[in-house]
């Protein structure tokens, strides 16, 4: 028992100096997070409430460190199984004891365990069983003490074991040492190396059709320099049957490598059979599998790349600035079956719903305009939000003109609205919306998305929100778990009112399940508005514990404590209150805002000396000033509006050198998609993002920047446009 905690303290240890070493942080860091991650505090709550005690690592740092901090501990849980499945075996040396304990990788855990590992039967075990082993051992040794191979190799011929001949038994003894090569971790090491360094993924068509796999029709690149994004349209040109791959490497260069570990410089009596198994374990045995770890590697590899990508655009998207204090309607385009239309108010409540038909020839367009002009009269519309997806060209086309004809000012924004079907068709919007059919649903949605993109995009799976790269083709439940993460970083660092939130936004808030989303809503309904973060407590499942990691993030703006429409702590509320009253200023201030010198007052009186009198920290102390200073604030209203219309241009109507005002809807590895107001996205290719040299587009660019861009060049018939940011 004592020796097992030993151990466990050892890994942990270990642990400890990894994770400083890879991430660049400090012991005390380090231990204290993983003690915090351990004693069941979320990642926003530690981000933003232990700042003393992580050294203030934001949000995506600790999500790095958990991720990481889960593998390691995941490796090491290998390890002691390796360990003991060896074990069992009697197989375990202390030379094993080290290899398991130096390995880094859970692949090298697998080499080394692939000797004892159960197989299925082989070559080298019919060999085995025929009573070869022996003859291969004697072969393999190599030490002088065989003077005749194929003399020793007749001693073992037997009609009963199947050994016809000299031949056969030496074929089964180099089986045995083709095996013993190929089960050697040292050996599959310096061997997987030499294949990610020198090796090359070669790509080819298996027809002559045109498609969207035509680029890698006869496609070849080293395996080091290939990009995320490829990686990820090969595998799928694959799965789909367009494309057949293989993995090249020095084939000749690795059995050299094998000769020359498993033989001596002077040839023995079995040193010809040796080579001989060495080629045959290289090309039958050892490179087929590091092919396939290849591609799986490389697959992982970019699968993390595009995950970072996709979460770096979801976090754009969730955080685009929302559109307050504006009635707006939402337009959902369609042909046959109509434009859904629906109308909400400045709080997001259904004033009116309808359907127009517009986009065809055949359409009474007269008729819709009619329809729509009373819409926008009769509930004082102010922006009309239209969804991209089919049939928004011609939907844009007839509003701008519509807009025109007007007597009041209404602007229209182009809005992504993937994933608006998806959350109509869900039973949580059935639940929202119970008198109103799929289609209107997805409409107000629409116009929800622009009133507020995270209360909205909440509700939806965020791998259907489309701002990613073959999301569809990833490890569900890791993209799944990253993404999720996204949400909750962006919705605690938002903020969220306690009186007013859905479920779905709720249930994002750190500490807060699905369970204990309902029963917030449920208490609301019961009892009425919340009037302070305590009453909290007395949600049924939501104890102390939870009511820690959530408090902070929930606001009741106007409620009974002027702090519980602010980021502070209930547990910093006894320093914040001391802290109001020894800079001067009383609660009336506060709530006036009577207070806008707190900073200088605060700089005045001495930081270290308030955090001395307090008893908080220096970060905890600037965020309260902060949060008392901007109560109920909204990062997002920092950020530039989203670009508002009035017009529309055609492809047609672009012409190289033209500079534009464009949003962008998706960054990926070779560049970023911008929408211009023409329908069409275009591409600004990396090269293209800025003058100086950038490793990846998401260096300088988020999902919801508004940008400027000039055009290259246009495609009308293959509807493409490029697009450059450079020089402008």
């Amino acid at each position: 028992m004592e020796k097992s905690v030993k151990n466990e303290a050892a890994a942990e240890e270990n642990i400890v100096n990894l994770l400083c070493g890879e991430l660049g942080i400090h012991r005390w860091q380090a231990e204290n997070t993983i003690s915090l991650i351990d004693s069941g505090n979320t990642i926003p709550f530690i981000a933003r409430y232990r700042k003393e005690m992580t050294g203030a690592l934001d949000d995506t740092a600790l999500r790095e460190f958990d991720t990481r901090l889960k593998y390691l501990r995941s490796l090491d849980e290998k390890r002691a199984e390796t360990i003991r499945l060896i074990d069992e075996q009697g197989a375990l040396t202390d030379d094993i004891k080290k290899a398991v304990a130096d390995a880094s990788t859970l692949s090298e855990l697998e080499d080394i365990y692939r000797p004892f590992r159960p197989k299925r039967r082989t070559r080298a075990s019919i060999a085995r069983e025929k009573g070869l082993a022996p003859l291969a051992d004697a072969l393999f040794r190599q030490d002088g003490s065989l003077t005749d191979a194929e003399a020793e190799a007749e001693k073992y011929i037997s009609e009963e074991k199947g050994v016809s001949d000299a031949d056969s038994a030496l074929n089964g003894a180099m089986d045995i040492i083709a095996e013993e090569i190929s089960d050697n971790a040292d050996f599959r090491k310096a061997l997987r190396r030499m294949t990610a360094d020198s090796g090359s993924v070669a790509v080819k068509g298996t027809t002559e059709d045109d498609s969207v796999y035509s680029l890698y029709y006869d496609f070849s690149e080293p395996l080091s320099k290939l990009p995320p994004h490829r990686v990820l349209a090969i595998n799928r040109g694959e799965k789909e049957g367009f494309l057949s791959v293989k993995i090249n490497a020095d084939d000749e260069k690795a059995v050299r490598y094998l000769i020359r570990k498993t033989t001596p410089k002077r040839e023995a009596a079995g040193t010809k059979y040796v080579k001989l198994a060495a080629e045959d374990a290289y090309k039958r045995l050892i490179a087929p599998s590091l092919a396939s770890e290849m591609r799986a590697a490389a697959t992982e590899a970019a699968e993390e790349s595009s995950i970072k990508v996709f979460s770096k655009n979801l976090t754009g998207l969730l955080m685009q600035p929302p559109v307050k204090g504006r009635t707006v309607m939402g337009f959902d385009p369609g042909y046959r079956t109509g434009c859904k239309v629906a109308v909400v108010d400045e709080t997001g409540k259904v004033l009116d719903t309808g359907v127009v038909y517009c986009t065809l020839p055949n359409h009474d367009k007269d008729k819709a305009e009619k329809q729509l002009r009373a819409m926008i009269e009769r509930n004082g519309v102010e922006l009309i939000s239209i969804g991209n997806g089919t049939a928004s060209k011609e939907s844009e086309i007839f509003i701008s003109e519509l807009i025109k004809k007007l007597d009041r000012s209404v602007y229209y924004v182009m809005t992504n609205e993937a994933g608006a079907s998806v959350y109509s068709a869900s039973e949580l919007a059935a639940e929202e919306f119970p008198e109103y059919d799929v289609a209107l649903r997805s409409a107000v949605s629409i116009a929800r998305r622009l009133q507020d993109p995270l209360a909205e995009l909440v509700k939806i799976d965020p791998q259907s929100i489309g701002v990613g790269q073959y999301q569809h083709d990833m490890n569900k439940k890791r993209l799944s778990e990253a993404l999720g993460g996204v949400v909750e970083d962006c919705v605690n660092s938002v903020g969220v009112d306690l009186n007013t939130a859905s479920p779905s936004l709720l249930s994002y808030v750190a500490g807060i399940n699905k369970t204990v989303a309902k029963n917030i809503e449920l208490y609301r309904r019961e009892n009425g508005s919340f009037k302070t973060r305590r009453e909290l407590l007395k949600v049924p499942k939501l104890g102390a514990k939870a009511f820690e990691q959530c408090a902070g993030f929930l606001r009741i703006p106007g409620g009974s404590d002027y702090l519980d429409n602010t980021s502070v702590h209930p547990e910093s509320y006894r320093a914040a209150k001391k802290l109001v009253s020894e800079l001067g200023y009383t609660e009336d201030d506060v709530r006036s805002g009577n207070i806008a010198d707190m900073k200088e007052r605060a700089a005045k009186y001495g930081h270290e000396k308030l955090c001395e009198l307090l008893g908080i920290g220096a970060p905890t102390l600037t965020d309260i000033i902060e949060s008392i200073l901007k109560p109920g604030r909204d990062p997002r209203d920092e950020l530039p509006q989203p670009v508002l219309r009035s017009d529309i241009l055609s492809m047609e109507d672009l012409k190289p050198d033209m500079i534009l005002d464009g949003v962008v809807r998706n960054v990926i590895d070779f560049g970023a998609f911008v929408d211009i107001g023409v329908h069409q996205d275009g591409l600004v290719h990396i090269s293209q993002i800025c003058d100086r040299f950038i490793k990846h587009p998401t260096d300088v660019l988020s999902v919801g920047d508004n940008v400027k861009v000039r055009v290259l060049d246009v495609d009308v018939k293959k509807k493409r446009i490029s697009l450059s940011m450079r020089d402008i």
